[in-house]
């Protein structure tokens, strides 16, 4: 996916936002995602396709569609509960890349399936990549975002704590062309998610 050498791989920026409908239930999550500067020069080589030294939203156009098509292969980071239960999502809608300063920025909204109930129910969502191959770490300021939701709903925000150098050595030894963490660094991957717990009354 990029060109680093070391586990992680790629390093994204990542803000989400909950959106409810009129009845008070979850309906979509929307995913920015800003991707490191190694990752975004090798992404966008040979986009710029009229030559203006800018990279337009139709030039990146084909790479977001590759983009979105292929997380659906990692449930595209992004996963919600509901009373404990797994939320599913349709297909990502509203899709595109900006390039600003040289970064990529995707823009994806993932709609549920069906609306989601969260009222009075403990609900979580979690931003991360299992096999830290991708490193998500969530924005300082407003990271979840709460869109049209009912009055006294809150987010509880979390985040992954830091690894200790000989956690993150081992990681960095994995091989560039391997995907999955082995042995016990899973269990270890598997803990640095950011996420959110939503409170709905």
């Amino acid at each position: 996916m990029g060109p680093a050498a070391a586990h992680p791989h790629v390093w994204v920026e990542a803000r989400a936002e909950l959106v409810f409908n009129a009845d008070g239930r979850v309906t979509a999550v929307r995913n920015v995602w800003r991707f490191d500067e190694a990752y975004s020069a090798f992404a966008t080589q040979g986009l710029d396709t009229d030559g203006d030294g800018t990279l337009s939203a139709t030039e990146l156009h084909p790479l977001a569609q590759i983009n979105v098509e292929s997380l659906a292969d990692f449930d595209y980071f992004t996963f919600l509960t509901a009373g404990s239960k797994a939320v599913h999502f349709t297909k990502p809608t509203e899709y595109w890349l900006q390039s600003d300063g040289g970064l990529l920025t995707l823009y994806f909204t993932l709609p549920t399936k069906e609306p989601v109930e969260v009222r009075s129910l403990a609900a979580d969502l979690d931003v991360y990549d299992p096999t830290y191959y991708v490193a998500f770490t969530f924005v300082e300021t407003d990271p979840v975002h709460l869109v049209d939701a009912p009055a006294g709903c809150v987010v509880d925000v979390r985040r992954p704590g830091a690894l200790d150098p000989m956690t993150a050595a081992s990681l960095a030894a994995i091989p560039a062309d391997q995907r999955e963490v082995p042995g016990a660094l899973a269990a270890v991957t598997q803990d640095l998610t950011n996420g959110a717990g939503l409170t709905c009354p």
